[in-house]
């Protein structure tokens, strides 16, 4: 047998989904992380799946260890090589205030303090001309003090090196002589070859900061996985939603910033193509985080630029917004009152009830004591829950708040319900989108215990949870497409506008993207490359991408008027406005290159076919009041079957709760569409 391998490295679990190529049938299994050898987690959890790595036909996975090593501050030392004159760009930031009534609102610590930022002489203009040569004494006083101070990496960022890149490159080249490979060196045209200095700087540093952690991590992952029998090329999730070799990866680690959890937002935007449902919310709420992403008009929300942790970055990523809100968030007390998050157990010690040594309540000790998970069988029956340690953990905090065990949990998954309800507020209402429009999608080994209750927080009358949830965002990348953006530069008034030109510029990139996917190994039959140019009206900051056809369409006649057309249709959306007589302007040229992967043509779900009695009951808190529940499991549930709550369903790698005035159809997809407020 050969299967295709997907994989999500979590902080808590290790999720793993294989599809079997020759029967169309799908495997899911998780096992804990294992933080001083993720190694040791990840083959846990693949033996779960498959019998031996040689068996792989097609492995990727996500990873977020350049993610935890920023939100950590646990990154690489970096010197950051500036202009002459522009060496506090990156200090001075933009003056913009993220919370306008945070009193105590600090903008984020830089990840390069300004005496570890040096100037270099010499100078472009803006069309890109040389006006300086570069001083190479100054990259060569540079590169020594980065040798003799112990620096891990150099970035460096000159002005106007996105229209013309010579002078950073003969920087890198003076680097690398002096350096050797013992010191990386980033350059800022590589990273985002765009216009607006602090962001292009900014996204250089996170490079530099982040990727030593993600070279290293991918390098040993692969070794182990050769070593482990795998004859295949390691894949990577990319944040833009699309997939690389791990040889591109190191060469670019920034790109895989957001890896693990935009596997979930793919998956999201498969499934909702399944349902029949262009608008979904898709919420993965795991262990340590909980994240949201939307689906829109069937295509995943996709910007051009984005942030992490603060810091702004240059690159197309899915719009993600990420709590620390999960199953092993710790509930405590505070001035009287009570808290979640966004401290985690994680995988070691975990919550109390994995009998690992933790001793604090969380979000799935509260859970455990509140009856909505099964002890015996909990991970697919990998893992026996200890009750006892979540009810003392529970008893613990209860007493020092004065509060019954059974009402402070309820309390506890109350107070996490309010932050992941506003969580999906900041990224639906305060964008001018109403939650009761769209579908919430819910997964992760979390998500579909509070996704009833989420739900009825925003108004939403339907919730949908797809198969192996657990592992959805490894589902999610079985799915996905090689992917490869490119971007220019190509500033100019419609009224000025060279059509001939910009076809030109698009032509090229186009070649230069099918290049980077016959670098990837994409047969020329799966190639196709779409083409947006970004556009705004004359005097505005931020731009819109307007979709073209095919890269020639700027030289056809009545291009400007086409174009200035299509921007004030997206404006009139995004906005509510637009002002189709108002001059606009041409800024940047985006290319993405995507690569199809071999079309997966799975069975059509069916239940075991298992002799069982009557559903096994027992109590569960809902509302304060315990209700006699039904326990299912829910691969012995049958397409068109009805189950109204209060019911709990069990599967490998998660755990749904339908509570008492809802019901829970399975449709043809094995989907459990729940229907809120919806009962018998």
């Amino acid at each position: 047998m050969t299967y295709r391998v997907a994989m999500d490295i979590g902080g808590t679990f290790t999720d793993v989904v294989a599809y079997d190529e020759d029967s169309g049938t799908f495997f899911a299994a998780k096992a804990p992380t294992t933080p001083g050898d993720l190694a040791e987690g990840v083959f846990a959890s693949l033996g779960r799946a498959v019998d031996s790595p040689g068996d792989i036909s097609f492995f990727v996975h996500g990873t977020t260890q350049g993610l935890n090593a920023l939100l950590e501050r646990k990154g690489a030392r970096v010197l950051l090589l500036a202009s002459a004159g522009m060496r506090d760009v990156y200090h001075i930031a933009r003056g913009n205030r993220d919370r306008m009534f945070d009193l105590h609102y600090r903008k984020p610590k830089p990840l390069v303090d300004r005496c570890d930022t040096v100037e270099a002489g010499g100078r472009l203009d803006w069309r890109g001309a040389e006006l300086e040569p570069l001083d190479e004494d100054a990259v060569r006083a540079a590169a020594r003090r980065a040798k003799d101070e112990g620096f891990d990496a150099v970035a460096v960022s000159f002005l106007f090196s996105y229209v013309n890149p010579d002078h950073e490159l003969l920087a890198a080249k003076i680097l690398e002589q002096e350096l050797g490979e013992d010191v990386v060196v980033v350059l800022s045209h590589q990273v985002a070859g765009e216009w607006r200095e602090y962001e292009r700087t900014s996204s250089a540093v996170l490079e530099a900061y982040t990727g030593p952690v993600v070279r290293r991590y991918l390098s040993r992952i692969e070794g182990r996985f050769t070593e482990h029998g795998l004859t295949v090329p390691v894949q990577v999730m990319q944040s833009s939603g699309g997939i690389v070799n791990a040889s591109h990866a190191r060469r670019h680690p920034l790109q895989t910033l957001l890896s693990g959890p935009v596997g979930g937002t793919m998956g999201g935007a498969a499934a909702a193509g399944l349902l029949g449902r262009p608008n979904a919310i898709c919420v993965d709420m795991g262990g340590t985080s909980f994240d949201v992403s939307l689906v829109l008009d069937g295509r995943p929300d996709v910007s051009n630029e984005g942030s992490a942790d603060g810091f702004p970055v240059l690159m197309p990523l899915v719009n993600l917004h990420t709590i620390g809100a999960g199953g092993g968030s710790l509930a405590y007390a505070e001035a009287g009152g009570l808290r979640v998050g966004p401290e985690s157990a994680g995988a070691v010690p975990g919550p109390a009830c994995y009998g690992r040594g933790g001793t604090r309540a969380t979000v799935t000790d509260a859970n455990a004591v509140l009856g909505r998970v099964d002890p015996e069988w909990f991970a697919g029956g990998h893992m026996t829950l200890d009750l006892a340690a979540a009810r003392q953990a529970v008893g613990t905090l209860a007493g020092e708040l004065g509060l019954d065990p059974l009402e402070l949990a309820g309390g506890i998954c109350e107070v996490a319900n309010a932050k992941m309800a506003q969580a999906i507020r900041t990224l639906t209402v305060e964008h001018g989108l109403e939650p009761r429009e769209f579908v919430l999608l819910a997964f992760g080994g979390a998500g579909p215990m509070h996704a009833v209750e989420i739900a009825r927080e925003l108004g939403i009358q339907e919730v949908v949870v797809p198969r192996f949830p657990g592992a959805f965002s490894a589902w999610g990348m079985l799915g996905t497409e090689v992917r490869r953006d490119l971007t220019r530069q190509f500033f100019t008034s419609g009224d000025d506008l060279d059509g001939e030109a910009m076809a030109r510029a698009l032509a090229a990139l186009e070649d230069e993207a099918l290049a980077e996917l016959a670098e990837q190994g994409v047969p020329v039959e799966r190639r196709r490359v779409e083409h947006v140019v970004d556009m705004r009206y004359a005097g505005q900051d931020y731009t819109l991408a307007v979709p073209l056809l095919f890269a020639a369409e700027p030289a056809t006649d009545g291009f400007p008027a086409t174009a200035a057309a299509r921007f004030a249709r997206l404006h009139e959306r995004r906005y509510g406005h637009a002002t189709p007589e108002a001059p606009v302007e041409f800024v940047t040229l985006r290319s993405t290159a995507l690569g199809a992967l071999p079309e997966i043509t799975a069975l059509p779900y069916a239940a075991d076919e298992v002799a069982v009695g009557a559903a096994p009951r027992r109590q569960v808190v809902f509302d304060g009041r315990p209700h006699s529940t039904a326990v299912l499991r829910r691969e012995r549930l049958p397409a068109g079957q009805c189950v109204y709550g209060p019911a709990i369903i069990v599967e490998a790698t998660s755990t749904t709760v339908v509570p008492p005035d809802s019901s829970v159809t399975v449709d043809e997809n094995g989907f459990l569409v729940i229907k809120v407020g919806a009962s018998a």
